[in-house]
């Protein structure tokens, strides 16, 4: 019984507002009785009917600022990232301005250690979910 009721709330889970006070209609209907507390019941409902926001699965990692004095560094861990030459990841670092990231379509763990690596060469970082 517990897993057929676990069932019910998921597919219930995935409606939307407006199918389930239709659903809400056809069962006072079905069954011949109105739903009293259907003013407190229905923000539950609201809010077990709204879409479940999808957690990113692909990361893109973003220099927002690269000080001055940290360039070596950050240089150092963009090549070591990417597998760009010296002078690319130069021009790179240098032309940052958090819209070209240092790496797209990454797994989350991933983009965790390169803002890891790159904020220890003291860039600031920016992980963004794809």
């Amino acid at each position: 019984m517990s897993q057929q009721l676990d069932q019910i709330v998921e597919t219930l889970s995935q409606l939307t507002v407006l199918d389930l006070a239709n659903l809400k209609k056809m069962l006072e209907d079905k069954w011949g009785v109105q739903a009293a507390a259907a003013a407190v019941a229905m923000p539950v409902a609201a809010a077990a009917a709204a879409p479940a926001v999808e957690e990113s699965t692909e990361f893109n990692v973003y220099i927002k600022e690269s000080p001055a004095d940290k360039k070596i560094g950050i240089i150092k861990a963009v090549r070591e990232a990417t597998g760009l030459g010296l002078g690319e990841a130069k021009a790179f670092v240098e032309a940052a301005d958090a819209t070209k990231p240092v790496k797209e379509k990454i797994k989350k763990a991933e983009a965790d250690e390169l803002k890891k690596k790159l904020e220890e060469a003291g860039a600031k970082v920016e992980v963004k979910g794809v």
